[in-house]
Order: C-alpha cells, then sequence, then structure tokens
C-alpha cells in the first residue's frame, strides 16, 4: 500500500469519522438541552462509561489488531470456504463471551457503580438511578462487540467505509430516543436508544458482510468441520494476540475510569465534573478519531504486512510517515481547542440546562486535554508499530506507568485546577505514554528517521503559535460580543477558516513539505 492509497483509506474513514461525530454533536446538543450537567446527565454519563470504554477498546484497540493480522492471513492464504469458516467459529466464541459478560455486568451493576462513581454513595437518589441506566446499557457490550468483530473482518478486505459509516447509526437512534422517548420517560429513553442503535450497527456489518459472502447458517449442501470451536487453530491464535493486546489497551483506557472516578467527587473538583468530562472529552475525541484513529486503523494491516515480510526498513518508512502526519494535523487541533474552547462549547451546548457555569467547567477541562491530543494519536501508532512486531509486553508496561503517573497528578492536580486538572493528569501521561514507546521502539529496530520528525515538529509549532495568536484574540472577541446565536455561528465558523488559512501559508513559508503534498493533492496537481 503507497503513502497515496494509505492517505486515501485514511480520508475514507476519516470522512465516515467526521459523519458520525457531527450527527453526535446533534445528539449531545440535545443531551445538553435536555439534561445539562444536572443528575440525569451525570448517572448516563456514569452508566455509559464502562460500555462506551469497552467499545473505544475493542473497537478501536485490541480487537482490531488481534483480528486483523489473522484474518488477513488466512484470507491470503486460504480458500473462501475456509476463510468464511474460521470468521463463522471466531463469532461464536464471541457470541458466548460476550453474553457472559453482559450478564455478570447487569447483575454486578450496583458494584460497578460503586467502584467507578464512588462520589455518588453521599447521593441515595443519584446512585439509585445511576445503578437502573447501567443495568440497561450493560449489554450494548455484547451488541457493539460483534460490530467490532464485524469492522475487523471487513478490514482484513480492506473495506473500511460500511463500519466507519456503523456508528451514524448509533447516534440516530439515540437522538431518535432523546427526541420522542425522553420527554416520556426521561433519560431512560437515551440509555434504551443505545442498544437499539448497537442493534441497528449489527444489521449493517451483516449486510455487508452477507454482500461478501459471509453466512451466519450455512445451506443443506455444506458441512462445517467435526472440530470445536475453541480448538481450530487460527482462534488460538487469536486469543494469543488478543489476550495481551487487550490488556495493554485496558491499562490505557483505565485512565478514563479514573477520572471518571475522581470527577464523582464534586466537593472537591466541582459540581458537574462527571458530565463536564464527558461534553469536552467529545470535543476532544472529534480530531482524534477524524484523524488519529483513522490513520492508526489503515496503517494497522499495511504494518502487519510489511512486519510478516520482515521488511523493518518500509516498516520504519510507515511509521515516520505516520507520526509526520499527526503532528501535522493534531497539534494545530489541539491549539484550535485550547483557544476557541469556550465559544464553541457556547455555541453547541449552552442553551436549556446546559448554563454559563456548565460550559465554564466544560471548557476547563477541554483546555487541558488540548495538550495532549498529539500523543493520543502518535501513541496509536506506535502501539500498532510493536503489536506488528509480535510485542505485546512493552505497551502494556508503559501504559501502566502511564495510569500510575495519571493517578498520582489527579490527586495533586485536582484540587488547585479542579475538573482541568484531571484533564491536565491525562494529558501529561498520554505525553509520557508517547515519548516513552517512540524511544523504547527506536531501540528495537533503530532509528525511525528522528531528525526529519523534530525538524518538522520545531516548524509545526512556529506555524501553530502564529495560528493559536490569531485564534486566541479573534476568539476572545467573539465572546465578548453576545450578539446571538447566528453571529456565534458565522463567527466562529470564520475564525476557524482564518486560522486554518493562516496555519497552511504559515507551514508553506517555513518549508513544510507535507503542507505543500497536501496543497497539490487539494488542488489535483500531485
Amino acid at each position: 500500500m503507497s503513502n497515496k492509497r494509505l492517505i486515501k483509506s485514511t480520508g475514507v474513514i476519516g470522512f465516515a469519522t467526521s459523519c458520525s461525530r457531527i450527527v453526535g454533536f446533534v445528539r449531545d446538543i440535545l443531551i445538553a438541552n435536555f439534561f445539562g450537567t444536572a443528575v440525569a446527565a451525570q448517572a448516563f454519563v456514569v452508566s455509559f462509561r464502562i460500555p462506551n470504554l469497552l467499545r473505544d477498546l475493542i473497537g478501536e484497540g485490541a480487537a482490531n489488531a488481534a483480528f486483523v493480522p489473522v484474518l488477513t492471513e488466512y484470507h491470503a492464504t486460504c480458500e473462501k470456504q475456509e476463510f468464511w469458516e474460521l470468521v463463522r467459529n471466531v463469532l461464536y466464541v464471541l457470541v458466548i463471551s460476550l453474553s457472559f459478560i453482559s450478564f455478570c455486568g447487569i447483575l454486578l451493576a450496583p458494584v460497578i457503580v460503586r467502584l467507578i462513581a464512588p462520589g455518588f454513595v453521599e447521593d441515595p437518589q443519584k446512585l439509585a438511578l445511576t445503578i437502573n441506566l447501567t443495568r440497561i446499557v450493560f449489554p450494548f457490550i455484547f451488541l457493539i462487540g460483534i460490530v467490532a468483530y464485524g469492522t475487523s473482518t471487513l478490514n482484513s478486505l480492506n473495506h473500511f467505509a460500511a463500519p466507519a459509516f456503523g456508528p451514524v447509526l448509533l447516534n440516530i437512534s439515540m437522538i431518535f430516543f432523546l427526541i420522542f422517548a425522553c420527554p416520556v420517560i426521561g433519560v431512560t429513553g437515551l440509555a434504551i436508544g443505545v442498544l437499539v442503535g448497537g442493534a441497528l450497527q449489527i444489521a449493517l456489518i451483516e449486510f455487508v458482510l452477507y454482500r461478501k459472502g459471509f453466512r451466519m447458517i450455512l445451506g443443506s449442501g455444506h458441512r462445517l468441520k467435526k472440530e470445536i470451536v475453541f480448538t481450530h487453530p487460527a482462534i488460538k491464535k487469536i486469543w494469543k494476540l488478543l489476550v495481551p493486546r487487550f490488556f495493554g489497551s485496558a491499562v490505557y483506557q483505565l485512565s478514563v475510569i479514573v477520572d471518571n472516578i475522581f470527577s464523582s467527587f464534586e466537593y472537591i473538583v466541582g459540581t458537574g465534573a462527571p458530565a463536564a468530562l464527558w461534553y469536552s472529552y467529545r470535543l476532544f475525541h472529534l480530531p482524534f478519531a477524524v484523524f488519529g484513529i483513522a490513520l492508526a486503523t489503515a496503517t494497522l494491516p499495511r504494518m502487519s504486512q510489511e512486519a510478516v515480510r520482515k521488511d523493518i526498513s518500509a516498516l520504519k518508512d510507515t511509521i515516520n510517515f505516520s507520526i509526520r502526519n499527526i503532528f501535522l494535523i493534531l497539534i494545530p487541533a489541539g491549539a484550535g481547542l485550547a483557544t476557541l474552547g469556550r465559544p464553541i462549547i457556547r455555541i453547541l451546548f449552552e442553551r436549556g440546562e446546559f448554563t454559563p457555569y456548565s460550559t465554564f467547567i466544560t471548557d476547563n477541562a477541554l483546555f487541558f486535554y488540548s495538550f495532549g491530543l498529539f500523543a493520543c494519536g502518535g501513541v496509536k501508532i506506535l502501539i500498532n508499530s510493536f503489536f506488528s512486531l509480535g510485542d505485546t509486553r512493552t505497551p502494556v508496561k508503559v501504559a501502566s506507568a502511564s495510569l500510575l503517573i495519571n493517578l498520582v497528578l489527579n490527586f495533586a492536580l485536582m484540587w488547585p485546577l479542579k475538573v482541568g486538572g484531571l484533564a491536565l493528569a491525562t494529558s501529561i501521561a498520554a505525553i509520557f505514554n508517547f515519548m516513552a514507546l517512540y524511544i523504547l521502539l527506536v531501540r528495537r529496530i533503530g532509528d525511525v528517521g528522528t531528525s526529519r520528525i523534530l525538524n518538522l515538529l520545531g516548524r509545526i509549532l512556529i506555524a501553530t503559535a502564529i495560528m493559536s495568536a490569531f485564534s486566541f484574540v479573534a476568539g476572545r472577541f467573539l465572546d465578548s460580543l453576545n450578539k446571538g446565536v447566528f453571529v456565534d455561528i458565522v463567527g466562529i465558523s470564520a475564525i476557524m477558516l482564518f486560522s486554518i488559512i493562516i496555519y497552511v501559508f504559515s507551514s508553506l513559508a517555513l518549508g513544510i513539505d507535507e503542507m505543500k503534498w497536501v496543497v497539490r493533492w487539494a488542488l489535483r496537481k500531485d
């Protein structure tokens, strides 16, 4: 896969993710309008935390990294019937495993809520509502687990579009239930909308898989092999890859759980902190998902192929190319969130139950989250690099150290910076994670073009500083006008457009070759 094809695949995934995020923001606007940062919003955020984290974990991390290499190998070396039999057998194993996990989650909901939101114990009403919502939402783990596996199967066939558009259905379902169910049954309607959305995603993935040749039930002329599902050699290989990848990704995701635990102590970090983290993380996650996760997803099959061929030189080029582009996009994106966060949050959410105070605490969290945006994108690339080399221990060790740093910094920063301290702790831990993984990767395979990366980084920081000076002043001016929603929308759109233009021209003036390539591609001259 050439760099152009890699960027094209990233673009497909990024476009689909953008559509999902746009619809997701409509959903979040409605949630903010109906529930703000009050008790119902906090209860839903906490109840959805575990299923949503496991969605991130299995959909964007462990499952993809374990399934794609094995399925890609079998698709290339086996007959179609044998490949689809493997897909079917793995699905049976997942159905059993995920059913058990979902049942345990429903049964242990009171324990789970007390563990991830201990501060809620002081409010019996909030605790009871959160436990009830957790029991409703937890089966989403089963649904999204099946979706993640179907996505990995399609990715192994180099099909990225349909799986990337799947989350749009989840957001549409939640919007529908917000509008038509929540006014009648309250926040419970939102929880039901999550389950319906998961079922719709399964239907989409199953439809595409069917067209590719997958059959859940074989016709009368076919017979499965007489081997036990769990003993299939490919399934053993997948489990061998999945378990360490799962724990490695889980350690990283636990940092979000840690933030959630600390945010429940509202007498320290401020009222509404859990919901503020939710809204700010949604904004933070937009550029991260649209480009960072999209690029990591597109590069995984390529890295796996290069590792199988033992072409370390090509692997280094892919890593270097990916990190340079992560910096090129996510560093200015983070600066934009930091300087324009308040007007963006006010325009998107400040209505109904979402008050100016809600805007203040959400912006506080988003400001500090933005510093770690580039690192989170880089970590995704580096973890894939280690996994492609068959090294599952190093990412786990580094992620464990990052989690410990996050925990200690939460204790230290939650008092002076409130909810912003929790976000800053996460950003610092992510930066440590990225730097440690990079250093260890260089020690393992040799230099991956560090001088070129650092040279580009310096120029990107200068271009970003020029852009940020404009966006900060313009954003504060817009914030002071207070002329209504229409003026705010036009104003923030103009500021963002001019910020991008300033960044592009600054990058070109500084001789950033990557930006020159982007401009040529956009003008169709390359």
